[in-house]
């Protein structure tokens, strides 16, 4: 009988979606910082080099940019953790939290209405998110398989 999840299967999975939960955690609150910070550029016309730098000095000595590029770095160094491990077919589709993250910060944190139709698309991200944190992949059926008399000579060896 296949066993569908054993429990190191089950913890790596756990380990996984908490991991994702923290990095997609991080890099919403990047795009709020960051959208933030951009607000009051909104509808600014560029008339030269100079004005560019103003505004990129302006951007770059501002706390909130240094903020939101640490929970970006934050989200990058996580997700090259979870990488290191997990199915990238897994892994990548879980990141759409962050589109569940943003409609619910986006109103409080940044005055945002959204709107029904937007609610309706998230809740529908969020469906997928669950179906695939609920799948196995090339790992999980990995896992399940016992090891052939190959295998298990190499690991001997090494």
């Amino acid at each position: 009988a296949k066993i569908f999840c054993r429990p190191t299967e089950i913890m790596r999975k756990i380990k996984t979606i908490l991991a994702l939960l923290f990095a997609m955690t991080a890099t919403t609150l990047g795009d709020i910082f960051m959208a933030r910070l951009l607000r009051p550029y909104e509808g600014i016309q560029i008339v030269g080099a100079s004005q560019v730098y103003d505004i990129a000095v302006s951007l770059i000595c501002s706390h909130t940019f240094w903020i939101a590029v640490a929970c970006f770095l934050t989200f990058f160094i996580t997700w090259l953790s979870v990488l290191s491990y997990e199915d990238l077919s897994f892994a990548l589709p879980l990141t759409a939290i962050t589109y569940i993250l943003n409609a619910f910060l986006a109103g409080p944190m940044l005055g945002e209405h959204i709107s029904a139709a937007r609610w309706v698309g998230t809740f529908i991200i969020g469906i997928g998110v669950v179906v695939v944190s609920l799948s196995e992949g090339k790992k999980a059926e990995q896992a399940a398989e016992p090891p052939t008399s190959a295998e298990n000579t190499e690991a001997k060896i090494a």
